[in-house]
């Protein structure tokens, strides 16, 4: 487990909303491929209606009884989605902040979030459900040869075997098709500002059927070189050796990095740092005995690759705005693993079975600059003139997960959905920080300057079982009613051990690397419940419907990631957790929402209105150990969100088109909390009232598509978006040297030619090359912070990705 100071944000509530803009936001997309089916692994559009089946039924959006919303895979094309970071710019009520290719974002749902803003973002979420088709993919993949995207909002512990605080979002993929062979090609390339570097990326699609009616492989290939344009350009040439601050003083105004002689005797350059490197693959056998019992088997690789994080550091020491000032490269590889088998079966045309076995798996290494962390813990090492550390980071997740589920098909006034899920998630992590020559400088016998050490394993272990009824009363009307019991266990073992110091010396002598039974401990938690659910809808027209939701949701505890204390404490520094600090309960949601869908002057009118009121008990909350300043997760106190989301489109003349997306959340304290912000070792009190971090107030969307048919087939689209992010608060009520981070706003567009074969554009995304920062690490407390006239470099702000222009080009055969 990183040994941090808790300013980074560490969990969060959060998931996708409903994605308003484009046509799906309009509930109207170009010509799909799929007819309405029954099946609910059918999907895709029926004429101009999205076909979705979230609710576990395949129905129009439009006729969609819960807070549904879909993106086609048309959308996802034009927008240039490839990852889930780039859903938010056009959803409404969604902040997920672009931290670079080391981490998928933070995602923050309405507001639900309660801890501080990280610039180095997080590559995992347990407060929203992911699913890729019905397999929970609890990782990032690209969105490559993916029909949509479904997005439900609020709770949806009674309908998807993952229990969730927020919502879950699907990416529902091509299937394999038996009967056609088919290619499909796509490239992009692109100049970057601020880089020196090109992007390229590049994908194939290939659908062979083996056996017709029976046997098909659908296999899917890309590869992302995206440059970057973060520069560290004061990386040490011989750590240990090299002076990280050649020019020191009483304060940070009188310390510099030296003049162009210091540099070259200190210093050397690396550009573009933060560039990514991504392999992705996805293979699909489908196996059918007949239409109703089929099978599909995935694989599913990604390997990602980067040197640094997307951020800088606020000016400190003279750097500039695309420039990070630390001390080494920080190299980043996540490789990420999934092994699906779904089977579906139709009994007797009474009820269908679905029963998913998945294993996913994910290991992540990295390095960082450790120099600040150790620095800001006082510890003195800054008496050594060439003090500088950095920390070698292994993480890896396994996570078995089986769910069978029951979805009756018999017809009739009522339908129901009866399920089971079990979950097994192991994670294992290590970290070793080093102190490059300060053995050698304070006559130590570590020659490896091997300074701390740790570990941590868990288990958590979640089952359940859930169903959903609806009674549909008449034509117009119908009622659903769902509950869900679950029970988790989790355990944690970890140590630590300082093989510079102390016992440390004699527990862990050079060359060993090792812990002392004397430093491991373990701890345990466990709890179950019910959560449930209440909707009703009504249809005034096949144009018109209402519907309103009642729901609670949940996301269970654990262990901290962080070894327990061995007590009595033993003299010298200590890193770990006290047994009050081991673990935390599930914090709890009750939402309530009402809303609106309508298509209106023969389709030319058509929106989504929501409100929405969310109250949220017992939220997990960042925090930290007493001893080491470990970041940790707890529980305090209640809040609340509330506030109204908006998607709708208007067709201004038959091929002219105004898309818009509004948002406004108040995410705020219900009650006080004491000591819920750390800041320099001070806890500081939250009071009700206080707005929680991570998401915009305000936030919104406008686009104009203008389409022109040819003469000879074939058409040319442009468009033309503006994204606005109103400001966001770093930190719980600006608290213990919160800030408030801009508002901004982006433009992008795009000119497009495609017929049945081919498709080209010409794009480019925020054209005015706006420079923003989208979130802060730490704090402005440790921002030009001296000891004894040496300035940290602790403080860091995630930046937006600047302007691209290129050409995207796709080829299907």
């Amino acid at each position: 487990m990183a040994r941090s100071i808790s300013r980074a944000a560490l969990l969060g509530a959060t998931v996708l909303a409903s994605f308003g803009a484009t046509r799906a936001a309009a509930q109207t997309e170009g010509a799909g491929t799929a007819a309405v089916q029954q099946s609910e692994d059918q999907g895709g559009t029926s004429g101009n209606e999205i076909v979705v089946t979230g609710s576990r039924r395949s129905v129009t959006l439009q006729d969609a009884p819960i807070n549904i919303s879909a993106v086609s895979q048309e959308t996802l094309q034009r927008q240039r989605v490839d990852d889930i970071r780039g859903l938010a710019a056009f959803t409404p009520g969604v902040t997920i902040v672009d931290t670079g290719p080391a981490s998928s974002g933070n995602v923050i749902l309405r507001g639900l979030s309660s801890g501080d803003t990280s610039a180095t973002g997080a590559n995992a979420n347990d407060s929203v459900g992911i699913y890729l088709g019905e397999v929970p993919l609890y990782l990032d993949f690209k969105l490559i040869d993916i029909e949509r995207v479904e997005t439900l909002l609020g709770p949806q512990g009674t309908l998807y075997g993952l229990g969730t605080l927020a919502g879950a979002v699907r990416y529902i993929p091509n299937r394999p098709n038996t009967s056609r062979f088919s290619v499909d090609l796509h490239g992009r390339g692109y100049a970057q500002s601020h880089s020196d570097d090109f992007g390229r990326i590049g994908d194939v699609t290939v659908n062979l059927p083996l056996i017709a009616d029976h046997v098909a492989l659908r296999s899917v290939v890309g590869y992302y070189d995206n440059p970057g344009f973060i520069d560290y350009d004061y990386l040490l040439q011989k750590p240990g050796i090299s002076d990280p601050q050649p020019v020191r003083g009483t304060a940070a105004a009188d310390a510099s990095l030296g003049t162009r002689a210091d540099y070259a005797q200190n210093f050397k350059r690396a550009a573009d740092v933060n560039f990514e490197h991504t392999f992705t693959t996805r293979n699909t056998l489908l196996l059918e005995y007949n239409p109703n019992v089929k099978a599909f088997l995935t694989y599913a690789h990604q390997d990602t690759k980067t040197n640094g994080r997307q951020a800088n550091g606020a000016g400190v020491l003279g750097t500039g705005n695309y420039v990070g000032p630390w001390r080494y490269l920080e190299p980043f590889h996540r490789a990420a693993d999934l092994f699906s088998a779904e089977l579906n079966i139709n009994l007797f045309n009474v009820v269908n079975l679905v029963s998913t076995t998945a294993y996913t798996e994910q290991k992540i290494t990295n390095v960082d600059d450790n120099t600040d962390l150790l620095l800001d813990l006082n510890y003195g090492y800054e008496a050594f003139p060439a003090f500088s550390s950095f920390a070698n980071n292994h993480r890896k997740y396994k996570q078995l997960n089986q769910e069978v589920r029951l979805v009756s098909s018999h017809g009739g006034p009522v339908n129901w959905v009866i399920g089971g899920f079990y979950n097994r998630l192991k994670y294992a992590s290590d970290r070793q920080e080093y102190t490059p020559g300060f053995a050698a400088f304070a006559g130590i016998n570590r020659p490896d300057d091997l300074e701390y050490i740790s570990f941590v394993d868990t288990k958590t272990v979640e089952k359940a079982v859930y169903g959903e009824a609806t009674l549909h009363a008449t034509s117009a009307w119908q009622v659903t009613g769902g509950l869900r019991y679950f029970k988790y266990d989790a355990t944690a073992t970890g140590g630590t051990d300082t093989p510079l110091f102390g016992g440390g010396l004699t527990r862990t002598p050079y060359p060993l690397i090792q812990f002392d039974p004397s430093r491991v401990r373990s701890g345990s938690t466990g709890d179950d419940g019910f959560v449930w659910k209440a909707n009703t809808s009504y249809k005034f027209s096949p144009d018109l419907l209402a519907y309103a939701t009642y729901s609670t949701g949940y996301r269970i505890g654990g262990v901290n990631r962080v070894a327990p204390c061995v007590v009595p404490l033993p003299p010298g520094q200590n890193v770990c957790a006290l047994p009050n600090e081991l673990a935390y309960k599930p914090d709890k949601t009750r939402n309530i929402e009402v809303g609106v869908r309508a298509s209106l002057f023969d389709k030319r009118l058509q929106f989504t209105l929501d409100a929405f009121r969310v109250k949220w008990d017992d939220v997990q909350v960042p925090s930290q150990t007493v001893n080491g300043a470990v970041g940790i997760t707890t529980n305090a106190g209640a809040a609340v969100s509330k506030g109204i989301e908006f998607s709708g489109s208007f067709r201004i003349v038959p091929r002219l088109t105004l898309q818009g997306t509004y948002a406004y959340v108040d995410a705020h304290l219900s009650e006080d909390f004491p000591e819920l912000v750390v800041s320099q070792g001070v806890r500081y009190d939250a009071k009700n009232g206080d707005r929680l971090p991570g998401s915009a107030k305000h936030s919104g969307s406008a686009q104009l598509i203008y389409t022109q048919p040819l003469p000879q087939g074939g058409e040319i689209e442009a468009t033309w978006a503006a994204t606005y992010t109103g400001d966001i608060y770093s930190r719980v009520g600006l608290r213990g040297f919160g800030e408030a981070i801009p508002d901004y706003m982006t433009h992008r567009a795009s000119v497009t030619y495609r017929d049945k074969t081919y498709e080209v554009s010409l794009f480019a995304d925020n054209i005015f090359d706006k420079y923003a920062y989208t979130s802060i690490s730490n704090d402005i407390s440790s921002f030009n912070q001296t000891r004894t006239g040496v300035v940290e470099r602790y403080y860091a702000r995630s930046v937006l990705t600047p302007r691209r222009v290129g050409i995207d080009f796709r080829i299907h055969y």
